[in-house]
């Protein structure tokens, strides 16, 4: 579903990532774990078509992100570490837009809003204006809108950073509840979303994966506490 391969970018002298290679398979949820500044973000935008890559490939569904960005593009629902939202328009109106631009044909449009708010808890908040709603609730919203599509893959970058303990438990939820329909990559450098959400983990620091395997795996080998806390107190360091 998304192959990766020999992925690397550098800004001058400085290289972001290194030479990532990974797949991930269609039904998948994968955590991206790596302590702040380890390269996540970086790779879900080069993944995503928002970020040239200095080298490497990456295909979605069997499309290059780089030779057929559009085709590989309406695939991916990406929902970035600041929600892409507009804050003057109600939930129902934005979501009706990203619909529209997404290719949602006409007559599916009020059907797919109708399943993502429900899918994503905002029946009560549809005609709310989205700089109204609580930050959980924005979340929600920017979750909606990447799914709005039904893409075949979906690309979370911190989906609970800065929610209170309430809100993360609703996001992770949500997010659980898509396992097995759609193929998922949750980036985050919180280990309890990795350890409660997901199948399987990439670990990544300075820019290389040092460890690819499911969590039964890596704690068989090493607690994955263990792994995380090296590489964030190095980062420290």
């Amino acid at each position: 579903m998304i192959k990766v391969e020999g992925l690397t970018k550098r800004y001058g002298d400085f290289t972001a990532i290194e030479d990532l290679s990974f797949c991930v398979e269609k039904g998948e949820i994968v955590g991206f774990l790596g302590p702040n500044g380890a390269g996540k973000t970086t790779t879900m935008r080069i993944v995503t078509g928002f970020l040239a890559s200095t080298d490497g490939t990456v295909t979605v569904s069997g499309y290059d992100i780089f030779e057929k960005p559009i085709e590989a593009k309406k695939r991916i629902g990406y929902l970035p570490e600041q929600p892409p939202l507009y804050y003057d328009m109600t939930v129902a109106g934005y979501l009706k837009f990203v619909a529209k631009i997404r290719g949602v044909p006409r007559s599916g449009r009020a059907e797919a809003i109708d399943r993502v708010v429900e899918r994503c808890g905002l029946k009560n908040a549809r005609k709310t204006i989205i700089g109204k709603l609580s930050k959980g609730y924005k979340q929600r919203v920017g979750l909606a809108q990447a799914m709005i599509h039904e893409p075949d893959v979906l690309i979370l970058d911190e989906p609970t950073i800065g929610l209170d303990p309430k809100q993360i438990i609703e996001i992770r939820e949500l997010v659980k509840a898509l396992a097995g329909e759609q193929t998922i990559i949750l980036s985050t450098h919180i280990l309890p979303e990795v350890m409660m959400i997901c199948q399987r983990c990439l670990i990544i620091d300075r820019g290389r994966i040092v460890a690819d395997d499911s969590l039964e795996a890596l704690t068989a080998q090493e607690s994955l506490e263990s792994v995380f806390l090296k590489l964030t107190t190095e980062d420290v360091q």
